[in-house]
């Protein structure tokens, strides 16, 4: 009978993660902490940028969670911001994880950050390789994104480099997401 009530409960948890599009790791999940403040960030946006946070790659949500506290140190201590520059980051182990979330103004690419969502990689794309579990779920993200009305549906997918003086998001992703539907060259 446990079993069978193990099993119900698992397939609920599931089905209410699908319908509610890509799952993300809270940053309470993570140990991440709260923003000294936040700016709304408005719907139906015209652009997603993609980078790399060009540090530490991570394999398991253990060395992810380390790596995005620390990223989130950097930002807020070093760089005085109020949180974690991006909207959410991805992870060598596959997973989406919240940074500033869902309506919530980046800073992760200057004057476009009113007009855009950000989406940064763990680690350094120069060298550090995508894996496919990364790539999907990305474009997992970019869907839930449209869906929910936080991009519009003929939005323009951009790389850091495209829009600042960068070499981000490194060479890899670089290559991989000029060949996604929504790029723009």
């Amino acid at each position: 009978m446990v079993s069978k009530v193990a099993l119900l409960l698992a397939v609920l948890v599931c089905s209410q993660y699908m319908a509610q599009g890509v799952y993300v790791v809270s940053k309470a999940e993570w140990g991440g902490r709260g923003p000294k403040w936040t700016v709304a960030l408005g719907n139906y946006l015209s652009y997603a940028i993609i980078h790399h946070t060009a540090g530490s790659y991570c394999e398991t949500r253990a060395q992810c969670n380390a790596v995005l506290q620390s990223v989130q140190n950097y930002h807020m201590d070093s760089l005085g911001w109020p949180d974690i520059g991006y909207n959410f980051l991805i992870g060598g182990d596959g997973n989406v994880y919240e940074g500033r979330g869902w309506n919530n103004m980046g800073a992760h690419a200057a004057e476009w950050n009113p007009y855009s969502i950000g989406i940064s990689f763990l680690g350094n794309y120069n060298w550090d390789t995508l894996e496919p579990n990364m790539i999907s779920a990305a474009q997992q993200l970019l869907n839930d994104a449209v869906n929910r009305g936080q991009l519009s549906s003929g939005y323009i997918l951009y790389g850091h480099r495209q829009v600042s003086a960068t070499e981000c998001p490194g060479t890899h992703i670089w290559n991989e997401i000029r060949g996604w539907s929504h790029w723009s060259g």
